[in-house]
C-alpha cells in the first residue's frame, strides 16, 4: 500500500522579500570573502600568527638587544684545556651587515641554498689578552626543511672542517684584535642550527698577530693528544667555548620571545 505524504502548501514569494534576501546573501558573502582575503594578506590567523623559534629567530638580529646576543663578558666554567675556567671580554661589535660583505665567497656560496638575511659579529679576547675570537651568526631565510638539509650536507661532506670555508675575522682597529686577519686564523667551528634559521660560527687566533700556516678545526685541536701549536695554545677551546655561549644566549632569547603572550 502506497503511503502518500501530505505536502505543505507553498506560499507565493514576495518580490521585495526575495530581493532583500538576495542582497543580504551577497553582502554576507562579500563580508566573509573580505575577511578571508584579509586573513590571507595579513596572515592574521591563529596558526599564522603563532610565535615560533623560526619566526622569532629569523628577526632576532634586530629584535634582541646587542648585549644579549653578544654579552660584554662570557664566562666559560671548565671551557679551557684540561677543564680550566675561561673568561672572555668583548672588544667590539661589528655593525650588522650583508653576508656578501662579511663572509668568504666560498662559504657564502655554500650557504646560498638557505639564503642569507643578515650577518652579525663580535670579537672577544681572553683574560690574558693572548687570544682573540670572532663569533658570528648568519640569519637565514630558510624553513626547517632547508636548515635540516644544510646541516645534513655539512655533516655528510665534512664542510665544517674545510679550511677554505673558514669564517672571516672581525678585527677592529685600536683593540687587542687589530692584527687578527685572514692569515692569523688558527681554529674555527661552524654550526648549522635546525631549531631556528641560524648558522653560528667562531674563529680564533693569537692576539699578537702571528701567522698561522696550519689552522685546525676546533674539534681536531681539542682532540686528546693533539700537539700542534694551535692545540697547545687552546685555540680550539677558545673558538668552541665562545660559540657555545653565544649560541646558548641566542636560544634563551628566542625561547623568551616565543613564550611571550600574544
Amino acid at each position: 500500500m502506497e503511503t502518500t505524504t501530505r505536502l505543505r502548501p507553498v506560499r507565493p514569494r514576495r518580490p521585495a522579500r526575495t530581493l532583500g534576501a538576495a542582497v543580504c546573501l551577497v553582502l554576507g558573502l562579500g563580508l566573509i570573502g573580505g575577511a578571508v582575503t584579509g586573513t590571507w594578506l595579513t596572515g592574521d590567523s591563529s596558526a599564522g600568527s603563532a610565535r615560533t623559534a623560526y619566526s622569532e629567530g629569523r628577526t632576532a638580529w634586530h629584535s634582541v638587544p646587542v648585549g644579549t646576543l653578544f654579552p660584554a663578558t662570557l664566562k666559560g666554567d671548565g671551557a679551557g684545556p684540561g677543564a680550566t675556567d675561561r673568561l672572555w671580554t668583548r672588544v667590539a661589535v661589528a655593525p650588522d651587515t650583508s653576508c656578501a660583505t662579511g663572509l668568504d665567497p666560498l662559504l657564502l656560496k655554500t650557504l646560498r641554498p638557505v639564503g642569507c638575511a643578515r650577518l652579525v659579529r663580535a670579537t672577544y679576547t681572553d683574560a690574558t689578552r693572548s687570544s682573540v675570537v670572532t663569533v658570528g651568526m648568519v640569519f637565514t631565510e630558510a624553513g626547517p626543511e632547508g636548515m635540516r638539509g644544510l646541516r645534513a650536507g655539512f655533516t655528510r661532506q665534512g664542510l665544517g672542517a674545510r679550511a677554505d670555508l673558514m669564517p672571516r675575522t672581525f678585527a677592529p682597529e685600536g683593540t687587542a684584535a687589530a692584527g687578527f686577519g685572514d692569515r692569523q686564523r688558527a681554529s674555527w667551528t661552524v654550526r648549522v642550527l635546525t631549531e631556528m634559521p641560524v648558522v653560528v660560527f667562531a674563529v680564533s687566533g693569537f692576539a699578537d698577530g702571528r701567522l698561522v700556516t696550519a689552522p685546525q678545526p676546533a674539534a681536531d685541536a681539542m682532540a686528546p693528544g693533539a700537539a700542534t701549536a694551535v692545540a697547545e695554545a687552546g685555540l680550539g677551546h677558545e673558538a668552541k667555548g665562545v660559540a657555545d655561549r653565544v649560541e646558548r644566549g641566542l636560544r634563551g632569547a628566542v625561547t623568551d620571545l616565543t613564550e611571550q603572550p600574544e
